[in-house]
């Protein structure tokens, strides 16, 4: 009798792996319509190449929307939300939004916003730095467009896999509002000084949830850089509690891919 109710225990066991082995990662990728000069800050064009290569992980699915999607429907089983548009922290908090980001945040959905989406208005700020971990205001940061070299700050995060240091030409954010407890993921020696351009959160009250935040992506060019964009998947992926696999995720493009609309 003891046997059959180990065997039967086994047998549930094995159900219940078999049930989540094929679960899907739901990924919100949000931008919106060019409002820079060409070849810079294409956020539509970026969300759906990042969208690409999060798919080339198994089970991850991805939803591309242009603004803040008007279906709440969207939000369903999402796992992690991407921002590629300007002043994140209005997006995600304006008066329209703001409950909605609230009970995302809170069930532990995970949160990445790259360049722009690290910036926010006064109004904004405070919210913004609780989600983030980091933010970004004209109103205190410096702008430097330069080539530098990325260094990784920890390079045992999950973050920092498959990919190794190298020089990039970035419109880099310095001078930013920081939560004492980020981790600093990518740093860059800048006027004799070391900032802080990419970095970690986990939030405090948020069911395990996880930012992520990155000023670097002003130039289309550098999604073109397999290391560039390895980097902020492995963020993304790890935002939404995926494992990173040793040697990075899997990035690949085509040309295709990196094509760009017609100027206007």
């Amino acid at each position: 009798m003891r046997s059959l109710t180990v065997l039967l225990t086994l047998i549930a066991f094995a159900c219940t792996g078999w049930a989540g082995a094929g679960e899907k990662t739901k990924i919100l990728l949000i931008g919106k319509d060019r409002d820079h000069p060409y070849a810079t800050h294409e956020y539509m064009v970026e969300c759906a190449l990042l969208a690409s290569c999060l798919k080339q992980t198994k089970d991850v699915e991805t939803v591309i929307s242009n603004g803040w999607p008007r279906d709440p429907a969207t939000f369903k089983d999402v796992k992690a939300i991407v921002l590629y548009t300007a002043n994140g922290g209005n997006v995600t908090f304006d008066p329209l939004h703001k409950e909605q980001t609230d009970k995302l945040l809170k069930a532990g959905v995970g949160l990445t916003a790259v360049h722009w989406s690290t910036g926010a208005n006064k109004k904004a700020g405070d919210l913004w730095l609780d989600a983030l971990g980091g933010w970004f205001s004209t109103d205190f940061s410096k702008l430097n467009t330069t080539t530098t070299k990325l260094k990784q700050a920890d390079p045992k995060h999950p973050i920092c896999r498959g990919w190794t240091e190298y020089d990039l030409r970035d419109e880099f954010y310095l001078e930013l509002k920081f939560k004492e407890k980020i981790t600093p993921v990518l740093q860059v020696e800048l006027n004799k000084k070391t900032h802080t351009v990419a970095w970690t959160y986990e939030r405090p009250e948020s069911n395990n949830g996880r930012s992520f935040g990155c000023v670097l992506g002003h130039f289309h060019s550098n999604f073109g850089e397999k290391q560039f964009r390895q980097m902020l998947v492995n963020g993304i992926l790890w935002t939404a509690h995926r494992e990173v696999p040793e040697m990075g995720a899997p990035v690949a493009v085509k040309a295709k891919d990196l094509e760009l609309p017609p100027k206007k």
